[in-house]
């Protein structure tokens, strides 16, 4: 397991948001990839670290060496490193990133009503538990 520079922060109780973290974990086979939900105490102390407001809570948040990647931004970074063909989303870089960021908070803000929620964050399975930061 590589260091744990390369931390998902994902909002835990979000169906969507699940979701994509099961799909990162089946396309990023080399393991790059940890995560920590949203509610945890390592995600606290992250955004605490990094800056983040509230305002960014509706956000897939990437820890990434020592950057902080929001929105889309997170989404593309996180693209870059999955098995292919998703690196090639890195492209969508291209459109302008208040285009990118506008369909993200579009989706975002409607995340619990298209998708639902959970009373409880995921439960990892015993084979990828250990690509999930515990407080």
């Amino acid at each position: 397991m590589q260091s744990r520079s390369d931390i998902i922060i994902f909002d835990g109780v979000c169906n969507l948001c699940h979701a994509a973290v099961n799909f990162v974990i089946e396309h990023d086979t080399a393991a790059r990839f940890v995560f920590a939900p949203l509610q945890s105490n390592t995600a606290k102390r992250y955004l605490s670290q990094y800056g983040v407001t509230e305002d960014a809570l509706d956000s897939v948040i990437l820890i990434k060496a020592g950057r902080c990647y929001l929105r889309s931004d997170a989404a593309i970074e996180i693209a870059k490193s999955l098995d292919t063909p998703w690196p090639l989303l890195r492209f969508m870089r291209f459109l302008p990133k208040m285009i990118r960021d506008g369909l993200y908070n579009a989706v975002a803000k409607r995340r619990y009503s298209l998708f639902g929620t959970r009373a409880i964050c995921i439960l990892p399975t015993e084979e990828v538990k250990q690509r999930f930061i515990e407080d």
